[in-house]
């Protein structure tokens, strides 16, 4: 089991989506984020990926989601991943090694270059509720779900 984080920054009716250049997502359109280290809060991870990732420090994430991720192909795969929104922030968004940020409307999410379960959840972040979820997918590399479950949640 790998624990994970995303982040996201909203202004507005805007979502800032990263680019990923180089290793895990290679290719899609997501928010910044990876692995937590040993001894590392979930918040601090996503505090700290967002500022190696896009150039930005994020004041006060908000912890919006919790989703599981699984590869039917690969028992051994697990990822747990939180999901934050941050509003405020230090530093302006910038291209690094690693991603290459843009800003989208929110009516304008280019769904097509994003991991797949990401149309079932984000209009959920997108409206501003919490939820939880898990996904089992075919396989990585083919992006297709095999199963999945969401719900909105009052708490997290």
């Amino acid at each position: 089991m790998q624990v994970v984080t995303l982040l996201f920054l909203r202004r507005e009716d805007e979502i800032l989506l990263a680019m990923k250049k180089r290793g895990f997502g290679v290719g899609k359109w997501n928010g910044t984020g990876g692995k937590v280290n040993p001894g590392e809060t979930v918040h601090a991870a996503s505090i700290r990926e967002c500022q190696e990732e896009i150039g930005v420090i994020p004041h006060t994430p908000v912890l919006v989601g919790r989703l599981t991720f699984l590869d039917a192909s690969n028992p051994d795969f697990r990822h747990d991943a939180y999901l934050f929104v941050a509003t405020e922030w230090q530093g302006e968004p910038h291209e690094t090694e690693e991603m290459r940020p843009q800003w989208f409307n929110i009516n304008d999410i280019p769904f097509e270059d994003m991991w797949i379960d990401d149309q079932i959840w984000m209009p959920l972040l997108l409206t501003n509720k919490k939820f939880t979820g898990s996904f089992t997918l075919s396989s990585l590399d083919n992006n297709k779900i095999v199963k999945h479950d969401i719900s909105e949640v009052e708490s997290l």
